[in-house]
């Protein structure tokens, strides 16, 4: 099995493994976020050691070693991107899992599970029409001031949603034109999505345009710009 296959199956696995947790209906809202977080990380961490065992490994719900630091080949992975969202049974949560090769995001699958839909990077699709005006993403809880005073400056429309897998995927699915963050995050947070969003033809960089680096010793991440390459230049003036 490829890389890029294994990417894709062991998301789209994790994700059928969470729908199942879900619909036992047995879990209370806080109870449920935290048995799926488990139970996808179990999957995928035991998946990713048995397939590769010789590669770093880099997870949201795995104790950080410094041993991935000296490999070349680190998976990252986010077991539910989105535990509220993933909680409150909406769709718009996700499961990363990525490949980043000497810091660079090499290759990712992000499932988006309450869609049925697994997007990958070796498999990028044709970008939809942009709309003639432009849709930004923003937290449906907790609205960036900074990206709404962009949204400003650009005239543009807010599109209120859950995680960030599922942001970045917005934009790749053509709902969305740019997706800002500046609230910080970890690199499971961004790097299959950044990934994904690369092999589809969108500009993908810090808020200062340089580029995102992987497998770091400090692992959060201050800042994010996922966008049509044609809102690029202009966000980043502004960001």
């Amino acid at each position: 099995m490829t890389d890029a296959d294994l990417a894709a199956h062991l998301a789209h696995v994790a994700g059928k493994l969470l729908l199942e947790v879900r619909a036992s209906g047995l879990l209370s809202l806080k109870a449920l976020g935290k048995a799926g977080d488990q139970t996808a990380n179990q999957f995928l961490v035991h998946a990713i050691r048995e397939q590769r065992p010789e590669d770093g490994l880099l997870s949201e719900e795995e104790k950080d070693s410094a041993e991935r630091l000296s490999k070349s080949r680190v998976w990252i992975i986010d077991p539910v991107d989105g535990t509220r969202e993933y909680g409150e049974e909406r769709t718009d949560w996700a499961v990363h899992v990525a490949l980043a090769i000497d810091g660079v995001p090499a290759l990712g699958a992000v499932a988006l599970p309450g869609l049925g839909l697994v997007l990958r990077s070796d498999q990028p699709q044709p970008l939809p029409p942009m709309a003639a005006t432009p849709r930004m993403l923003v937290s449906r809880t907790r609205p960036a001031a900074e990206a709404v005073a962009v949204a400003e400056a650009l005239g543009a429309e807010l599109v209120p949603m859950g995680s960030a897998g599922a942001k970045a995927m917005a934009v790749v699915r053509g709902e969305a034109d740019i997706y800002l963050h500046t609230g910080g995050q970890y690199e499971w947070d961004s790097c299959a999505p950044a990934a994904v969003a690369a092999a589809h033809g969108l500009h993908v960089s810090r808020v200062d345009g340089s580029p995102l680096i992987y497998n770091q010793a400090d692992t959060y991440m201050p800042d994010l710009l996922i966008c049509r390459k044609e809102w690029a230049e202009k966000v980043l003036s502004l960001a």
